[in-house]
């Protein structure tokens, strides 16, 4: 079996007199199950590290931008404290999906206020147990 890696799932926009139109005709959804948003009013807010072993999630900036940081796990007890730390940009005016597999964990920050992101899972809302991890924020970076 071959391991899903993060990806950036490219869209694209047309525009004319009637308005702007955003599109994602490559991206498969029929793997997502629900769908989130979460919004930070500033950008002294931090989400950082959550993540799963099972679950993969997908992020879209719908307003603002955000500072992304992704880390695949090694040991999900006691990760090394140098493990790899991937950075996205992710941003409403850039047509972008981030694709985050299972065995990663996330931190994310806003970039301006106001910023919101949306977040889709391939699971239900506590279908699987036991799957959330969280560690200290400033484990893989300092933010």
């Amino acid at each position: 079996m071959q391991e899903s890696l993060p990806e950036i799932i490219t869209g694209g926009s047309y525009s004319d007199n009637r308005g702007l139109l955003q599109f994602f005709n490559e991206f498969d959804m029929s793997e997502i199950k629900r769908m989130y948003f979460t919004t930070h009013f500033n950008t002294n807010v931090i989400r950082a590290w959550q993540g799963h072993k099972i679950e993969s999630r997908w992020f879209r900036c719908v307003r603002g931008s955000f500072e992304v940081k992704l880390v695949k796990i090694d040991n999900w007890e006691t990760p090394d404290d140098n493990l790899k730390v991937n950075e996205y940009t992710l941003s409403s005016n850039k047509e972008e999906i981030l694709y985050i597999p299972n065995g990663y964990v996330n931190g994310f920050k806003a970039l301006e206020e106001n910023s919101k992101l949306m977040i889709m899972s391939d699971y239900g809302f506590q279908e699987i147990e036991d799957d959330y991890v969280r560690y200290d924020q400033n484990k893989w970076t300092t933010w």
